[in-house]
């Protein structure tokens, strides 16, 4: 692994002068000129709520956008990870970002998940996702301090394309998928995107397959010059079959103890999402000073699951893991609104760009669930025989459901102004008020066990400064807050509740640029994050009626550095690179307790350090592409303290020009490296990284 970081540092970019793109009428095959420049960079952001210069933002942002995705072949979020400092892998769509565990992400500026459960979010329909870093109260509301990833969806165009890929690869990878857009009318007042995407595959893991279904379409309307109103339906089908999956059992020094190909679930098993997402944006100009922006976005989701979940070795036979056979079921309804404002004047000899906005969030989220503990087989880890336990399932119908209900509401409003002090000196300040209502409500075959609910409200700041001393260089250090609900269910009263929301705050310092004519694109940034009122046990109170008195006495510090870079080498040669430091303790805790998802004072599956890039060099004389890339990542531990060891893996891509079409052949782990992408607990182990895997691409565009 140290090789990479030596790697990171002997390509740091010579800036060349980037050749004009070909014109239009020439012969040339993909003649990629100037790439990072043109494509992998984005000069505009909406993570701030409003389209922005990110030099003039005062946090650590990246933006992983569309034409990164094509190059690099990524299917769903896992995919784009390497490619964003202070991220990796915790479980499933589950993210360490910053140091602290994250599950939540936004659509065009929205809340409204689709991807609910164990599923990952999907890009097929997604233009590009920005990733803000670190507490981000003023725009987002509650949330982990980690930072928050948006996904912004591919819209209508009035410009006439059709897209196609036909996909095939290793493990029975067969896909295709089409999308198109074009104006309706002849002066392209009303504009649709339409495109659909299947692929299905077996896994590596036993008795798995995997079938993706997506469709969406889209129209906009342009209902004055400066005016446009989207509306947008997508569906999601993605059924897996025997891919509730767990990870593979470890010794304490995070070495597999058997075949990463093993899987707890039977062939019978199934997982099947189903969800409809619906939204309407509106954006709209007034003069040159006034923007304004609204939307709305529903979802409904439902996930059925039937599995088996292991729940640790058998104490008198170290080869047999022990099972219990869960049926679940988990529907989610959410509906989200927004609206922002924007505003630019002088006021007392200094230009403002004031902001303004609010949302509304409603989610009633669901779980049915009944498991079957007596009677279901344990399974080999040396040599598994599967089909013996199919009958659970049938078995299990004769047990009741426990149904809990967490029906969630949150409102918010914001204000911040941007102050021009100087033509180079920029000075930020912003207020934020939220209010949040939690229930949540237990139930066993009818039978009401638990009823507990919680409302609060909170204020968040935040404040930066930023000095332009050139157009094309920010350096800048803010402060930010934000906070976290409590979890409904510990605001008992026998536990002491209700208790106050979990709160955080940073200070950040950095520096971004795009030099040399926007060649060379680099940001920097270091940062410390404290999180306090984590509720732990309190072992200085007695229990009441049973139940274990809490009290928000644990904090956590989080700190650390994080570079990227985006770059010509040449005018044919691309580098992205991106490497991260984080150092994530628990500072304050109760004697013999422990804060959630921390051994000790180090937290699990976060990385002191981790490393990615992607090099992408183009040779025009025979219209071709060749593309290596990585991802580097130090030792870490699993929730249980078991060692998740370090590792480093690349992987290679070809593309080649066909005149109507081109190829892309990329490879996934290229020397098929064994490794734990993360670790979770000692019952269900590590989960394994993919295996050395072959992708195909044809891709025709019109």
């Amino acid at each position: 692994m140290r090789g990479l970081w030596v790697l990171a540092v002997a390509t740091a970019p010579v800036p060349a002068m980037a050749q004009q793109a070909a014109t239009p009428g020439d012969d040339a095959e993909i003649v990629v000129q100037g790439r990072a420049q043109q494509l992998y960079r984005t000069l505009v952001t909406t993570v701030g709520k409003s389209a922005q210069d990110p030099l003039d933002i005062p946090q650590a942002l990246q933006v992983i956008n569309n034409d990164l995705f094509t190059d690099q072949g990524a299917r769903d979020a896992t995919d784009i990870y390497r490619n964003i400092s202070g991220i990796s892998t915790f479980s499933y769509a589950g993210v360490t970002f910053r140091g602290f565990r994250q599950d939540e992400s936004f659509y065009d500026g929205m809340r409204g998940n689709p991807f609910i459960g164990f599923t990952v979010p999907q890009l097929f329909n997604v233009d590009r996702v920005e990733v803000l870093k670190g507490p981000s109260g003023l725009f987002f509301g509650p949330g982990a301090p980690g930072g928050i990833i948006n996904y912004v969806s591919k819209t209508p165009s009035d410009r006439a394309s059709l897209r196609t890929v036909v996909t095939g690869g290793t493990y029975g990878r067969a896909g295709i998928s089409a999308e198109a857009t074009d104006r309706i009318d002849r002066d392209g007042v009303v504009s649709y995107r339409v495109g659909g995407f299947f692929e299905a595959m077996q896994p590596y893991r036993r008795n798995t397959l995997n079938r993706t279904s997506i469709g969406d379409a889209g129209l906009s309307i342009r209902t004055h010059p400066g005016g446009l109103l989207t509306l947008q339906v997508t569906t999601y089908d993605n059924y897996l079959r025997a891919n509730r999956l767990r990870g593979v059992l470890v010794d304490d020094s995070g070495r597999f103890r058997t075949s990463i190909r093993w899987n707890a679930n039977e062939k019978s098993d199934a997982l099947r999402l189903t969800s409809t997402a619906w939204s309407a944006r509106y954006a709209t100009t007034i003069g040159d000073a006034i923007t304004l922006d609204a939307g709305a976005r529903r979802f409904r989701s439902t996930e059925r699951q039937k599995y088996h979940e292991p729940r640790g070795v058998s104490t008198t036979n170290p080869d047999l893991v022990l099972r219990e056979f869960r049926d679940q079921v988990r529907p989610v309804d959410g509906l989200s609104f927004m609206a922002n404002a924007t505003a630019t004047a002088r006021l007392f000899g200094m230009a403002h760009r004031f902001q303004i906005g609010g949302d509304w969030y409603r989610e009633d989220n669901g779980l049915s669930s009944r498991i079957l503990r007596s009677g279901v087989l344990p399974l080999s880890l040396s040599n598994p025989v599967y089909g013996r336990s199919d009958g659970d399932a049938l078995r299990a119908t004769a047990l009741p459901f426990t149904d809990t209900d967490t029906r969630s509401r949150r409102v918010g409003a914001y204000a911040q102004d941007q102050i021009s002090l100087t033509d180079t000196l920029l000075l930020i300040a912003g207020v934020r008020w939220d209010r949040f209502e939690d229930a949540v409500r237990v139930a066993t075959a009818g039978r009401v066990t638990s009823n507990a609910s919680y409302r609060d409200s909170d204020v968040t700041f935040r404040g930066g400064l930023i000095y332009r001393p050139r157009p094309d260089l920010s350096l800048y250090a803010s402060w930010s807050e934000g906070f976290d609900p409590q979890a409904p269910a510990s605001q008992n009263s026998d536990a002491g509740g209700p208790f106050a929301p979990v709160t955080g705050n940073q200070v950040e310092a950095g520096v971004k640029s795009r030099l040399f004519g926007g060649r060379l694109q680099a940001n920097a940034a270091a940062y410390r994050i404290l999180r306090s009122n984590l509720l732990q046990v309190d072992p200085t109170r007695s229990p009441m009626n049973g139940v274990d008195s809490l009290s928000p006495i644990g904090e956590v510090t989080s700190k650390g550095i994080e570079v990227d870079l985006t770059t010509d080498l040449t005018p044919q040669w691309v580098l992205m690179a991106n490497y991260g430091y984080n150092d994530t303790r628990v500072t304050a805790t109760a004697q013999g307790q422990a804060v959630t998802d921390a051994v000790g004072s180090r937290f699990a599956n976060a990385p002191a350090h981790k490393a990615g890039f992607w090099s992408r060099y183009q040779v025009e004389a025979i219209g071709t592409a060749f593309a290596i890339g990585g991802e580097a990542v130090s030792r870490r531990i699993s929730r249980s303290g078991q060692t998740v060891r370090p590792y480093a893996i690349f992987d290679a891509s070809i593309t080649k020009s066909l005149g109507f079409a081109e190829l892309m052949l990329r490879v996934d782990n290229l020397f098929d490296k064994l490794y734990a992408a993360s670790g979770f607990s000692r019952q269900t182990g590590h989960f394994p990284g993919e295996p050395r895997t072959v992708l195909a691409e044809l891709r025709a565009k019109f």
